[in-house]
Formats: C-alpha cells, sequence, structure tokens
C-alpha cells in the first residue's frame, strides 16, 4: 500500500497542473464566497458555475490557442445557460432540445461537452423570469477563469513552443542513440531472450529500438511544427521565422539518420576495419550529445551551454574513414566496402551540418512576433455538409457514436422526466461523460465513474452535514477545486473523486443538500452506467473494422505513389522526394495504428487480426525509411542507376494491384502466401550484375590514370547503388510482408 502511494505521489508531482487548478479554484470559490458574504449566494453560485464549465474545456497549447477555446467556452456558456433558463420548467422540451447538443458536441471537437451540459444544467433550476440575467452571470464567471487561465500569456507566450522544440531535438537525439547502438550490437543478444519486467532495468539492459525511436522522432517534429502553426499572427511575413527554420533543421537531421541507419545496415557485410565501427559510433553518440545541448538551451532560453561547433568525435571518423579509402585504391579493400563507407562519413558529415546549422538558430534566440492571436478561418458550409452526408451515407464509426450518444441522452432524459427524478439530470451527465467509442473505453471509464462517483457523493454529503456556513462551504469548495483540476492530467480517477464532491456542493451551495440526495446521485449514476453500458454493448458495432479494407487500400495506394516519387528522383525526374506524399503516407500509416488502437478495445479483440495490423503498420513505417534513404542517397547524379527505377515502379506496380484486388483477393490467393517477393530476384539479381560490372569498371578507370581523389562520374555510380543495393533488397521484403499482411487482414474482416 505504500509502495502505491509512492507512485501515485511520482505520477502526481511529474503530470499535475497546479496552475490550471489554481485558477480554476480561485474563479469558482471566490464568486462562492462573494455571494455568501453579501448575500446574494445565488448570483455567486451562478457565476461559480459559468466559470466550472468553462475551465472544464482544460485548453491547451500556446496561449493563442487556448484564448480561442477558452472565447468559445465562453460564448457557449452564455448562451447555453440563456437557453437552459428558458426550457426550466419545460421538461419534455428539454429532451427535445439537450440531446441534439449533446450529441453535437460529440460530432464537433471543438464544442465538447460544453455547450450540452451548459443548457442541462441551467434547465434543471427552478424557473425565472429573467433569463438573460442568468447568462450574464455565467458570462461573468467565463470570463473570470478565462482571465486566470490567460493571465501568463506575456511572460509565458513561448513556453509550449519552446517545450515542443525541446522534446523534437531529444527525439532526434535518441534516434542517433538508437543508430549508435546498432553500429556495435551483434546478432543474437543473450539480453534479447531474458525477459525483463522491470521498465527501468529494460531500458539500461537492452539496446534501445530503432524503429520505435524513429517513430517517436517524426511525430515531435509533427508536433513542433502543428504548435509552430498555432503561433502564427497572420502578419503576412513570407521569410521563414527561427523556430520554422529550427523544425526544417532538425527534419533534415532525421531524414539524413535515416539514411546513415540503411547504409550501416548494408555495410555490415562488409566490415573491413572493426576500429572504423568504434569511431563512427562515437561520432554518432557525440552528435546525439550536440543534439541535446542544443534541446537544453531551448529549453532554458539559452541559459543551458550550446558546446561548440566542431566536432573531435567526427573529424576522427573522417580520417578512419579516409584510411579505408585510400586502402580500397590501392587494391587492399573491397571497392563496394569502401564506398559504402563512404557513404556513411557522408551523412555523418552532412549531420554534423546540420547540427551546427541549429546550433547557430539557438544561439541566435528563437522568437515569434508578439500579436493578437490568429482566428481560424470559417469553414466552408459545402464541404462540411457534403462531409456530413459522406459520414451518414457510409455509417462512419464518429456518426455511429455520435448517433449512439443522441439515442442515450433522448433515453435518459425521457425516463428521468416520465419518473419525476428530482436529480435525473446525473444518469444523462454520467451516460454522455462515460459513453466512449469502444467498448473497452466505455467499461473502463464507467468503473471508475462508479467508484469515485461513490466516494465523492458520500464526501459531499459528509462536508455539508458538517459545514457550518456557506463561507466554509466555499473554502471547501476552493480545495476540492484546487485538487480536481490539478490532478485531472494525472488519472481520470482521481479527477472523478474530486470533481463529483465539487460539482455537488456547487450545485447546491445556496440549497444545501444531504445525505439522502448523495445516496440518489449514486443510484442514478449506476442507472447511467447501465445505460451506457447497454448502449455500447446493444447499438450496432463501432465500425472500425468494417472499414478497414478500405484503410488498407489507401496504405497501399499512398506508398506505392511514394514509391514511384521515389523511383523519379533515382531518374533525374524529381531533386527530392515530395513533402506531401511523405505526409500522407504518415497520414495513412496512422489511420491503420488507430483503427488497431481501436480494435483492440472491443469486447471479444481478434488477437490475429491486431497481429496483422501490426506487421502491416511496421512495415508501413519501414517502406518510408527505405525510400528516404534511396532518395537522400542519390542526391548527386549519377552517370548509371542501373535497373533500380525499374525495380522501384515494379514495385509500385504491385502494391497499386494489391490496393485495388484489396476488397475481393484473388481466389488462388492462399493466406501466407510470399507474394511479390520471387518476383523481383532477376532484376535484384541484374542490380548485382550492375554493382559487379560498376566495380570493375572503376577498378579499370584507376588503372587508367585517373586520380584517385577526382570525384568522377563514375566514382559516384558507385557510391550510390552499393548504398542503394541493401536497401531496396529490404525494401522488397517489406512491400511483400505489407501486402500479404494486407489482404490476409482483409480477408479476416469478411470472417
Amino acid at each position: 500500500m505504500l509502495q502505491r502511494a509512492r507512485e501515485a505521489y511520482a505520477q502526481m508531482k511529474g503530470q499535475a497542473a497546479p496552475f490550471y487548478g489554481l485558477a480554476a479554484a480561485v474563479a469558482i470559490a471566490v464568486p462562492l464566497l462573494a455571494g455568501a458574504l453579501t448575500g446574494h449566494a445565488a448570483q455567486g453560485s451562478m457565476i461559480a458555475l459559468g466559470a466550472y464549465l468553462v475551465a472544464l474545456r482544460a485548453p491547451e497549447g500556446p496561449y493563442g490557442a487556448r484564448a480561442r477555446d477558452l472565447a468559445g467556452g465562453v460564448l457557449m456558456v452564455a448562451v447555453g445557460s440563456a437557453v437552459g433558463g428558458l426550457l426550466s420548467g419545460h421538461t419534455w422540451i428539454a429532451v427535445i432540445v439537450v440531446p441534439p447538443l449533446i450529441a453535437l458536441g460529440v460530432a464537433v471537437p471543438r464544442i465538447g461537452s460544453t455547450a450540452g451540459l451548459a443548457v442541462l444544467l441551467s434547465a434543471i433550476r427552478p424557473p425565472t423570469a429573467d433569463v438573460l440575467n442568468v447568462g450574464l452571470l455565467e458570462l461573468i464567471g467565463g470570463v473570470l477563469v478565462t482571465a486566470l487561465l490567460l493571465a501568463p500569456w506575456p511572460a509565458l507566450r513561448l513556453r509550449p513552443l519552446r517545450e515542443s522544440l525541446d522534446e523534437a531535438a531529444e527525439a532526434v537525439a535518441e534516434a542517433l542513440d538508437a543508430v549508435a547502438q546498432d553500429i556495435s550490437a551483434t546478432e543474437g543478444d543473450p539480453l534479447e531472450d531474458v525477459e525483463l519486467t522491470d521498465p527501468d532495468l529494460r531500458a539500461v539492459a537492452r539496446r534501445p529500438d530503432w524503429e520505435e525511436r524513429r517513430r517517436a522522432a517524426f511525430e515531435a517534429i509533427a508536433a513542433a511544427r502543428t504548435t509552430y502553426g498555432l503561433y502564427r499572427t497572420g502578419r503576412g511575413r513570407r521569410d521563414a521565422t527561427r523556430p520554422e527554420r529550427l523544425i526544417d533543421a532538425l527534419s533534415r537531421i532525421l531524414h539524413e539518420t535515416v539514411t546513415l541507419e540503411a547504409v550501416l545496415q548494408a555495410a555490415r557485410n562488409y566490415p573491413p576495419d572493426r576500429d572504423w565501427r568504434l569511431e563512427t559510433q562515437t561520432a554518432v553518440s557525440a552528435l546525439a550529445a550536440r543534439l541535446r545541448l542544443l534541446a537544453g538551451a531551448i529549453a532554458t532560453s539559452g541559459e543551458a551551454p550550446l558546446g561548440e561547433e566542431e566536432s573531435a568525435a567526427v573529424r576522427r571518423m573522417d580520417r578512419a574513414a579516409d584510411q579505408i579509402r585510400r586502402a580500397g585504391l590501392a587494391g587492399d579493400e573491397d571497392l563496394v566496402a569502401v564506398a559504402l563507407i563512404a557513404q556513411v562519413r557522408r551523412s555523418i558529415d552532412r549531420i554534423a551540418g546540420e547540427v551546427a546549422s541549429a546550433r547557430r538558430i539557438v544561439e541566435g534566440g528563437l522568437h515569434v512576433a508578439f500579436g493578437p492571436p490568429q482566428l481560424p478561418g470559417a469553414p466552408h458550409p459545402v464541404p462540411e455538409w457534403e462531409r456530413l452526408k459522406h459520414a451518414v451515407r457510409t455509417r462512419s464509426p464518429l456518426f455511429r457514436q455520435v448517433t449512439r450518444v443522441f439515442v442515450t441522452a433522448v433515453v435518459s432524459m425521457a425516463l428521468a422526466a416520465a419518473l419525476r427524478l428530482p436529480h435525473g439530470h446525473w444518469a444523462t451527465i454520467t451516460a454522455m461523460l462515460s459513453l466512449r467509442a469502444t467498448y473497452g473505453e466505455t467499461v473502463e471509464r464507467l468503473l471508475q465513474r462508479i467508484g469515485g462517483t461513490a466516494v465523492g457523493s458520500v464526501l459531499a454529503a459528509l462536508l455539508l452535514t458538517l459545514a457550518p456556513d456557506q463561507p466554509t462551504v466555499a473554502a471547501i469548495v476552493f480545495v476540492l477545486a484546487l485538487f480536481a483540476f490539478a490532478t485531472r492530467s494525472v488519472s481520470f480517477s482521481y479527477w472523478v473523486l474530486f470533481v463529483t464532491p465539487l460539482a455537488m456542493m456547487l450545485l447546491d451551495f445556496s440549497a444545501p443538500a444531504g445525505w439522502r440526495t448523495a445516496a440518489d446521485r449514486i443510484a442514478l449514476t449506476f442507472g447511467g452506467t447501465l445505460l451506457a453500458y447497454l448502449a455500447i454493448r446493444l447499438l450496432w458495432p463501432t465500425g472500425h473494422r468494417e472499414r478497414l479494407p478500405s484503410q488498407l487500400a489507401r496504405l497501399l495506394s499512398v506508398h506505392a505513389e511514394l514509391v514511384r516519387a521515389a523511383a523519379d528522383v533515382l531518374g533525374g525526374e524529381r531533386t527530392r522526394l515530395p513533402h506531401e506524399k511523405v505526409v500522407a503516407a504518415e497520414e495513412a500509416a496512422a489511420s491503420v495504428s488507430q483503427a488497431l488502437e481501436r480494435l483492440g478495445h472491443e469486447r471479444v479483440p481478434d488477437s490475429e487480426l491486431r497481429k496483422r495490423l501490426e506487421r502491416t503498420v511496421r512495415a508501413a513505417h519501414r517502406i518510408r525509411d527505405h525510400l528516404i534513404a534511396v532518395a537522400r542517397m542519390s542526391r548527386e547524379k549519377a552517370v548509371d542507376t542501373g535497373p533500380v527505377p525499374e525495380i522501384l515502379d515494379r514495385l509500385a506496380d504491385q502494391m497499386e494491384e494489391a490496393a485495388a484486388n484489396l476488397d475481393e483477393p484473388p481466389a488462388d490467393q492462399e493466406m501466407g502466401a510470399p507474394s511479390w517477393v520471387r518476383e523481383l530476384d532477376e532484376e535484384l539479381a541484374d542490380l548485382d550484375s550492375h554493382l559487379s560490372t560498376l566495380t570493375r569498371r572503376r577498378r579499370a578507370e584507376l588503372k587508367e590514370g585517373v586520380d584517385r581523389d577526382e570525384f568522377t562520374p563514375l566514382r559516384q555510380a558507385l557510391l550510390q547503388v552499393s548504398a542503394t543495393r541493401h536497401t531496396l533488397r529490404a525494401l522488397r521484403r517489406d512491400v511483400g510482408r505489407i501486402i500479404d499482411d494486407s489482404l490476409a487482414a482483409s480477408r479476416r474482416t469478411r470472417s
């Protein structure tokens, strides 16, 4: 028990949001205290309720984005409370009006639960003629909590941006570390066969997983771009700002790291010098350390040291590679091995150059012009309407979830109205806030809410019984709000435990309730839990399984387009991979990964299907890595790339054919058959022959008296093809895996 308490405290200390809790607590408790002291407890509770509803939005990101979110919340609370006031006393009209608002909050994340809660909680009050005054009071509460939450804006407005840039630099450094660890790794490491349950021991005993670190780095850079985009002030500036240039530099470092990993994997078959491997590992680790220094300088606003611009470890690696190059030219080393190590050297030099560029950017300071928050553009009604029609026509998972929430809200409110339950809104609130998109998520949320509500209701009744007067209740509300909002990001269980008594005391501030009310609310929470469980269990499947074939077809199609783009780079028709195609491939893989996560929360998860999808997503990530490496290794035009573009085009043809046949695969296609694998053997054999020809021609060129240091087209061709050969073979294997697993997963969804 003591150990669990310590772990809970450590988790809370690392993830809690004390300022968020303090701002919400002040905005909620101060109006209550002022109303109690001035004899206007009802008005004070309305202001506090408005602050509570706006604080529930938990805005994140840059302060400009928070301001937009909170402003929308204030407007929805003001209008919602006025609408709810008009519905007060008209129970059955509320049954018609409120459920669509609750469902709209599910369909439009920007609205969320704010509008539905504002209308629902206002509709349960006694009727009043001064509806506009009620809306105005809740508007004041929303403005108050907004002002408190945005108070640090002038001083801390760049903090979210610095944090995202710091995380991106750290993630790229970890990817470099994973590459360094792989250099000295051996196959069949005994530690890999040992089952380690302690995550701390596993972190130091096992080498870092390259794919996991690389994926985390890509996600961190994408998050940094998103965060930076929220800072744009709309002044029409066209030249790149320093944060934007830093993000681009980190992206180039990561892409070059992907290339370096691919070339190092190819160089495993040609180990001409063990000392060279050690120097390479040291150089890569040194570059990772320099990136961490930059991350520290970003996080501390330049207070941490930046380190030197040059790296002695990189210079030593250059000397070691140069020695191998001279040995190869003298005929003492395999020219293919020499070419691979030369490509490794060039990648490390480019990474070092980009790290130095990033250092200069950080040294100059990261600034974004101060200005008003950029308002989001208004959505065009026609595309929104088309999107809605498409969702209804295809019965998408989101449409099913919206409909499920709507039906549950109608049933819960209708039952409360028919049975004239005095606190029936608690069943509706429990159902609307607990019903999730999958069975597993809903059940987990319901169990947490039952326990938290039971304990919180008893705690609220006890506090209301012991509290002698309203000022004391206001003080208790302050403490509960402080802990509830501060620990909201830590655990949903903590949140429910503290927010339940907070909501009960807030709603009953002017007319305190007792044990009977607590018992009624616990019973109604159980009723809402039952309704939510029946809804997720009986109201049609979630739809994620049915959409898998189309998602997998898109995954194959966009990756086929990326393969063709890489072929164009090799053929000289493009200079680099189009960024939009790389992003489209990442989004397609993310869509399948999200479906995989959702399927894991089904009542009876299909383990075989999930295993196929996991392999598909991993293969998709590796395919993008291979293509980035191939494209970056062919930046300088070579004299002859051989059959490489044809191999890429053939792979793209096969992926497109598989995408077209995904819904109805050929009848003779058996699960697990090595499709598309043997078909490329002839092309790859031609590539091997082409590489041998290039090697012979290069030796003949040297014998004819060409200067060994002269950068001839033949030398460039040897560098490019030797480094590309291993990557193409890995690409062929992963294309075969993604096609086979996609077809097998599609068949399984229909079985």
